[in-house]
């Protein structure tokens, strides 16, 4: 797995300037969700907005600045999170950071985009927890 994407660089931007504002619409529109994490050593609770692709029970998170990233290590030692989704909430379980340059699971679009303009190789998978 590369180190840094190419999209590394923007990181910081969208972090501290497109985030406040896609948050509050992050939770309504396709594709898109507001993510519900715990900090692994301040406990604190964060809402990360994020893609998200839905595949049969499995949630995907396609890793556009790379697995060495605050909310993915969060989500690991947690072993879940939830999701707030399309206006839906959901508790997701087991982690699995995977390693696919071709990105096999995703859609054929977003595929095309996280490959070959963001130069991703990696997404995380989770399922929602049964109730």
């Amino acid at each position: 797995m590369k180190a840094r994407t190419r999209a590394w660089r923007f990181r910081r931007i969208a972090t501290q300037y497109l985030d406040p504002v896609l948050r509050p619409l992050a939770a309504w529109v396709p594709t898109f969700a507001v993510m519900t994490h715990r900090g692994r050593t301040s406990g604190r609770v964060y809402r990360t907005p994020i893609n998200v692709f839905n595949r049969g029970d499995a949630y995907l998170f396609f890793l556009t600045y790379g697995a060495d990233v605050d909310w993915v290590k969060n989500v690991l030692a947690a072993g879940s999170c939830s999701l707030r989704t399309r206006g839906n909430d959901v508790a997701l379980v087991d982690p699995q950071l995977i390693e696919d340059r071709e990105l096999r699971e995703a859609p054929l679009i977003p595929r095309f985009i996280e490959r070959r303009v963001a130069g991703v190789d990696a997404y995380l998978k989770m399922r929602a927890k049964q109730p």
